[in-house]
Order: structure tokens, then sequence, then C-alpha cells
């Protein structure tokens, strides 16, 4: 909305400063904006550069009015014959609105119609020739106080008006029945974001706004020559940020820069300070929350604590300035619903303080003229004193004032504004407020020549601000907060995503132990700056971007570590898990509590700990390993969650391992304890029965004591089914029987006994099924397996 409102009154003094050709007369626009013709569209520009006096009177130099220019042939051809004249009327302006109909409008809706003056010089192409025309007050007719309008047109030699501009001029005759307007000051001293974390600057726009010319720097200057008192309404993160400056170097790195540039200790900076603190020192100030935050964004998104941290963070102006505020609550835009008056005035402890409210969050004036300033408003602490600034003159001020003749037009049009409110009335004493939009950027000159008036104008006489807002109220008619302003706030997905880097943040700062020297609560504040509303919203997004990657950096400087792959052996059934807790922050002690959690308890369970093996405090660049005790039960692979929790119990931080277990459990002792003794028992047996038959055949028994022995002839053929009779093989010894290999049977047949065939079974060719293979009895894996 506030957007929007300053188009307009962009588009209105544009349309004063140059038009094309001229509507039928009468044909008034309905709204100012409706007359809005740039200056490059134009044929002709026709810039008016001074008119004098700034208030006409009935008598000496007061009573001579003249306006000069310049008047340039934009056309790209020769336009012959071209002239300038001058238009008055004597017929003062009756209301605001008619006055801002004639300020959107042409010169030649005015009756008077004096000589033309003839611009040679601007008649060819490109051509450029200045301008003076002159009347007096008794010439135009001008009798009584009140607002008057001129105007200046060019025209071509068939008559043709190809520019034009209105603007008014304020008339004080001899006899002063009026009275005075009392006029306050609100002179803002905010600025956009500039820092996304606390040491580094998005940009070094700060720097030239600070210095001599510069648009902070200008504002400063103007109030301190001038003795018109304003009360500052000061951003504490503007101050935040110069102090910054001032103090030593400083590191500038854009959104999408790789790269930050060292600059040095800004003396601009300190010098502007000094300046701030000499000419706010006889004037009250108030202060902002911290960043100037999107109040209505963050109690429409249940934000709330955001806006008292904020205010919490606040003092940062009053250390800066030495002496405290006055309790001033000004909303975006001066618009706020009833739920964010609440939170202003209970999180900003208002108390006995003052809302700074727009008068466009009020019904118009039914009375027929502008009430005075100062009314109340209702929230849950009860009513609130508040202060209402004229939303029209607020579009007149912070209009661009810095292009050619803008600047005068805007001096006459708040001179005529506040002539008019003051003959709306005149016999009423009434107050008015006048508050520019939070980043003004006038011109010095501007600034100044608006405070210069306020305090030499006859109908104005300027007021501390305080003393109007202890003026007796009047009533006025709260409108609550348009619906079609939510479009300007910062949007939910935006501040869902700040609020996530802050719960982040808040994890994480847990952990430090004091001196705590970094902190993210101002960062995030930055992030919630009304700064950032409407086209900055891409250049936020990086912002907000570059803070999120700057926290992950430092979260990732207090960490777990292990082994490479997150892995660690375990050789038995317990031991330790060697744990590394390591802090790399270059200037912040911790203290954390190492949590150690299985996923499988079953499998495998943590040993008891005590509390000096959990609590872990590391000075920066320190680091400790701890072994944490654990027992399996069986073999394999446990996933086990090794997390980083604060003293309150906030986790900030977590890693999984994988335990792997290779020694054996005891129920697989056991199983394979039993497995080898039956194997042995088996093996004595078979021996001792071998050794009993060597003994009978030494003895001459002939047996082996299985089966009888083969009949028939040596050296003959075998009879029976048996196997073939023992004799020495080929080339053998006698003697050499027992070692001699049992000749193969027939399918199916019982190979021969005796101490050769035992000796073959109970020898090295024994299968693992036999002899208890410990691998096929515990079911463990061989080695060299992934699994």
């Amino acid at each position: 909305m506030r957007t929007v409102l300053r188009a307009v009154a962009a588009a209105a003094l544009l349309s004063c400063v140059t038009v094309g050709t001229a509507p039928a007369v009468g044909a008034l626009p309905t709204e100012p904006a409706a007359r809005g013709q740039s200056r490059e569209r134009s044929p002709v520009s026709l810039v008016l550069g001074q008119v004098t006096p700034k208030t006409a009177g009935p008598t000496g130099a007061q009573s001579k009015i003249t306006l000069t220019g310049t008047v340039e042939n934009r056309s790209g051809q020769a336009l012959p014959g071209l002239s300038v004249r001058l238009r008055t009327s004597a017929q003062r302006m009756t209301s605001r609105n008619q006055l801002a109909q004639y300020a959107a409008g042409q010169p030649s809706w005015l009756q008077g119609r004096p000589a033309q003056k003839p611009l040679p010089q601007a008649a060819g192409a490109g051509g450029k020739a200045p301008f003076s025309l002159g009347t007096t007050t008794t010439a135009i007719g001008l009798q009584s106080f009140g607002v008057y309008p001129i105007g200046v047109e060019v025209v071509n030699q068939a008559g043709q008006v190809l520019a034009g501009v209105n603007t008014f001029i304020t008339f004080v005759g001899k006899q002063r029945d009026f009275k005075a307007l009392s006029v306050g000051w609100v002179w803002p001293m905010v600025d956009r974001q500039h820092r996304a974390t606390d040491d580094t600057f998005l940009d070094d726009r700060l720097a030239t706004d600070l210095a001599p010319g510069g648009r902070l720097s200008g504002l400063v200057d103007a109030a301190q020559q001038t003795n018109t008192p304003v009360t500052w309404s000061i951003d504490p993160a503007l101050i935040d940020d110069v102090q910054t400056m001032a103090a030593g170097p400083y590191r500038v790195k854009g959104p999408r820069s790789t790269e930050s540039t060292r600059k040095p200790k800004s003396t601009v900076a300190a010098t502007w300070l000094n300046s701030l603190k000499t000419a706010s020192r006889t004037d009250p100030y108030s202060v902002l929350p911290y960043a100037d935050p999107d109040a209505v964004a963050l109690v429409r998104n249940k934000m709330s604590n955001h806006l008292g941290i904020a205010y919490a963070n606040s003092s940062v102006a009053s250390q800066a300035l030495g002496r405290p505020p006055v309790q001033m609550a000004w909303p975006p835009s001066g618009m706020a619903g009833p739920d964010t008056l609440n939170e202003l005035s209970k999180l900003g402890r208002l108390g006995n303080g003052t809302f700074l409210m727009s008068s466009a969050a009020f019904a118009d004036p039914t009375q027929g003229y502008t009430p005075s300033a100062t009314t109340r408003l209702q929230t849950k602490e009860g009513p609130k004193r508040t202060v209402v600034y004229d939303e029209t003159l607020n579009r007149i001020v912070s209009a661009d004032t810095r292009s050619p003749g803008a600047a005068v037009l805007a001096e006459q049009r708040f001179l005529a504004e506040t002539a008019m409110i003051t003959a709306e009335a005149p016999v009423l004493a009434r107050s008015l407020v006048i508050v520019p939009d939070r980043r003004w950027n006038p011109s010095p000159a501007f600034a100044k020549n608006l405070l210069n008036y306020t305090a030499k104008a006859d109908w104005m006489a300027e007021t501390p601000l305080d003393r109007i807002a202890n003026a007796a109220p009047q009533q006025r008619v709260y409108r609550n907060y348009p619906d079609e302003m939510e479009a300007y706030e910062l949007g939910k997905s935006y501040l869902d995503r700040v609020a996530e880097i802050s719960r982040r943040a808040a994890r994480f700062s847990s952990v430090m132990v004091e001196p705590v020297t970094m902190t993210y609560r101002r960062a995030v504040l930055r992030m919630e700056s009304t700064a950032w509303r409407g086209r900055n919203y891409k250049r936020a997004v990086m912002a907000r971007q570059a803070l999120s990657e700057r926290l992950d950096s430092d979260i990732g400087k207090v960490r777990i570590i292990t082994t490479g792959n997150s892995r660690v052996s375990l050789a038995g059934s317990s031991g330790r898990i060697p744990i590394t807790v390591v802090n790399d922050l270059p200037n912040q002690a911790i203290r954390v509590r190492l949590e150690v959690v299985p996923e499988n308890s079953a499998r495998l369970q943590i040993g008891r700990r005590d509390e000096q093996d959990e609590v872990i405090e590391l000075a920066p660049g320190q680091k400790q390993t701890r072994g944490i005790p654990v027992r399996a039960a069986g073999n394999g692979n446990v996933r086990v969650n090794v997390r980083l929790r604060s003293d309150d119990n906030r986790a900030f931080h977590s890693k999984v391992i994988t335990v792997r277990v290779t020694g054996y459990g005891q129920l697989a002792l056991l199983i394979t304890g039993g497995g080898l003794a039956v194997l042995f028992v088996g093996v004595g047996v078979r021996a001792m029965r071998a050794r009993r038959r060597r003994k009978a055949e030494a003895a001459g028994d002939g047996s082996t004591g299985v089966e009888p022995a083969a009949t028939g002839e040596p050296g003959g053929p075998s009879t029976g089914s048996g196997p073939a009779p023992f004799g020495p093989p080929s080339g053998g010894r006698p003697g050499d029987t027992a070692m001699a290999p049992a000749p193969s049977g027939p399918p199916g047949s019982i190979p021969p006994s005796g101490p050769a065939g035992d000796t073959a079974a109970d020898g090295p060719g024994v299968p693992p099924e036999a002899a208890g293979d410990p691998d096929r009895t515990t079911g463990r894996h061989r080695s060299g397996n992934s699994h």
C-alpha cells in the first residue's frame, strides 16, 4: 500500500513538471495520478526551477511573484514559434481535495492569460532556453489568506499547449485572522539492512550514505542546521552497523560473491555517529525494535516472540547516544491491526508511551476539516495515546525530489497543504504531525528547507512532538488494518524459512558457554526487516541463504568424528567405542552432553557412564576422545546414534556409526566348547580301539576283529564276494601291509576294517563335518566376506 501511495504522489509531482496536450477546460481528474506523463514522452520539457517568494504578501518584495525555469525541445525537430506564458487565478482553494486536483491538472484550467514570452533558443531541435515570468499579487487579485493556483505552459505558434506545470502560491495578508497550526516532525534514521551475519556486510553502500553528500549524512546535517525541533526515530541496527564499521576493519561479501573484501576502519562512520549525537542532543528520540522488523507479518505468522527479541536488542541505540529514549511504537507504514498493536504495546513496554499511526488507518473526518493529531487507541494493555501523522504530507515529502524541478514543486505543495489545513478552520487551534517514510531519501537542501519553512511560515508553529502527544485527544474512527496491505508484508513461506534458521541457531547457541562471542539473534532479526518488503524480496532471499550457509558452516565446526567410514569393530563381547568431539570454533568454548543410543539394544548395550563421561567441555580449537563401554550379545553389525545435546537437552548435531562385533559371544563359546569336547572324546575312543587291535595282531590272532579272513590259495583266484586278500603292493616291502591302501571294491561293498582303514579315517583326511569345524559349528562367516 505504501508503495502504491508513493507512486501516486510521484506521478502527481511528475505531471506538474511536464505534461503534453491539455484536456478540455473543466475536465478535472478524480485522482491525483490520473495525469502522469513523463518528461521522456513529451516533445517539450518544462522544468520549474524556482518560485519567489515562497509566500506572497500584499506589499513590498512579497508582492512580486517570479517563476523561473527552462524549456527544452526534445522532439528531434524544429518547433517554430515556441513561447511560454503564465496563468493565474484569484480564486483561492477551498479544500485539500481541490488542491490535489489542481496539482495533477493543467494551467489551461486557470483563467488569467498574460502576454506570452517567445523562446527562440528552444525552437530548434534539441534547443534549450531559460525563462522568467513575473506578476504581482495585486495584478492577480490576491486579497485574503489562502492558497492560490499558478501555472506555466509552453505553446507553439498555433497556440497549442505542448507542456505545462501547475503549482501554488500561499498569500498572507496584513490581517492574521487565523491560529497557527502546531506542527511536529519525526525524523527517521532507518536504513536498509547491510549485513546477513554479524561480521560480514552484504555491500558497502552504507559508507556512501554516511559520507558527506550521502543520504544519512544529509538528514543529520539538515536537522543540525535548523532550530526546528524534531523527534528522531532510530533503528538500532543502523547504529550497530555504524559502530561495527567504526570499530575496526570489516569485510564485505555480496550474496553472489565467493570471496570477501577487507575494508579498513571507517573514519566516515565514526564522524557520522558523532554528528548524530551532536545534532540530536537537545531532541528526544525513540527507537524501533532492532532491524525494524515487519511486526504485522510476525504477529500474523505466530512469531511474536521474535518481536520481543527485537525489542530486547534495541538498547544498542541508547548505549551509543548515552541517554534513554522516549517510548513510542511506529508500526510498518503506520498501520496495524489490533493484534499487532497489542503486541507492540506489551513487548515494547509502551506504558504511557505513544503509538505513531498514519491517518490512512482512520476514517476520513466528517467535520469538514483536518482534525488534530492526538487521539487514543484501545489495546489489551488499556487505552494508549496515539499521534496520527498526515498521510498526504507523508507522500508529498517522501516522493522523489532529486529529479529536476521536483523539489520546487514539492516545497510549494508542502506550504500549500499546511496553509490549506490552517484555512479549513482558521479559528481552531490544531496540531499536525509530519512523518516521512522510514528510508526517506531527500536532497539535503530539500530536507533543510522543509524544517525552515515550518519555523518561519506565519501559519505554522514548530512544536515538539511530546507536547502534541500530551494534548487532549480528539475522537477518530479507527478503520482497522486493510486486507490489501497483506500483499506488501513479508510472506509466510519466507518467514517460515527464517524461523527454521532461528531454531537451528538456538540449538547451536545452547551449547555455548560464557563468554558468548558469537550469536545469531540479530542476524535473524535482520532477515525480518521491513526493508525486505516489495522489490527487495529477491535480495532478502539471497541474504537469508547467506545466513543459512554461514550457520551450517559454524555448526559443522562442532562435530563428532569416528573412523573414515563411520564403522567401529568390536573384537569380543565387550569393549569401548572411541568417539571424538571436536570444537573448531575460533573464539567460542562449548559444553555438550554426549548421548549414545543403539538402534538394537538387545544386541548391543551401552555400559554405565558417570557425569564426567557424558559432559564434555571444549575450549576453542580443542577436541576430546571418550571410550563408550558396550557389551554385545551376538556377532554382526549394529547401528548406533551418537548425538550432541546441550544442558537443557536440545540436540543440535548427530551422527550414525556402525559397530561391527567380530568376537564370540558367550552362547557361541558354549556351543563351540561343547562340540570340541565331544570331538575329543570320540577321537580318544577310536584311538583306544585301534591300539587293542594292534596288540591282538601282534599276539598271532590273525583276526581283524571285524570279519573272517578270506579263503583261497595264496596267489590263486578269489572266491566269494569279499575283497582281495591283503598282500604287499607292487615294489613294496614285506611288513608294509598296514600302510597299503585298501583296494577299491564294487559299488555298495564295505571297505576292509583294520588298522589301515582306521588310520585313513582318523588322519588328515577327516572331513570338516566329523572334525567339528568351528566355522560350521558356530555359523561364523569366514574371513574376507563383507557381511
